[in-house]
């Protein structure tokens, strides 16, 4: 259950992002989805706790070793998450979500090396800022929340695909 309610709690966290910050409007979808989730930051979420538990729990090394190598994954993985996501969305549902075009340094539409070290940033203040507190609400979700997440999640898609 950990990781499902993970991959909420990231997603929901990435439409606040997204729709408060980026996009100036007040919990205005932003994604390809009707309900308040961003798929993207899910799968990233999901991405960093796996780097985390599968390759950097098991290096040990000084701590600005381990900061520099876990910058590096987390770009990595993070600008993968954003180009596969970017494709899906526009195979699955035919709209584009970001378009890098207009960017000096992008690579296709959906990848911009300037935006690069922002990914690896992000992952670094969510690893070592964020998520012990986030990892205190998530092992707190109920089973049933988390079911209801899984149904509203299924039916939000269910409503994408037909209406899209």
């Amino acid at each position: 259950m950990y990781y499902i309610n993970s991959f909420f709690l990231y997603s929901l966290l990435g439409f606040i992002i997204e729709s408060t910050l980026f996009k100036n409007t007040i919990l205005k979808p932003s994604g390809v989805l009707v309900g308040p989730i961003t798929l993207v930051y899910g799968v990233g979420g999901l991405s960093l706790l796996l780097i985390n538990k599968y390759i950097l729990n098991k290096i040990h090394t000084n701590k600005i070793i381990k900061l520099i190598i876990s910058f590096i994954l987390y770009t990595i993985a993070f600008t993968l998450v954003e180009f596969t996501c970017g494709h899906l969305c526009h195979l699955i549902f035919g709209i584009d979500m970001w378009n890098y075009t207009s960017k000096k340094y992008n690579i296709g539409k959906y990848i911009c090396l300037e935006y690069m070290p922002i990914w690896g940033l992000y992952g670094l203040t969510i690893t070592y800022i964020l998520k012990p507190f986030l990892d205190k609400i998530i092992k707190q979700i109920p089973r049933e929340i988390t079911y209801l997440f899984i149904i509203l999640l299924s039916l939000d898609l269910i409503i994408t695909i037909l209406t899209k």
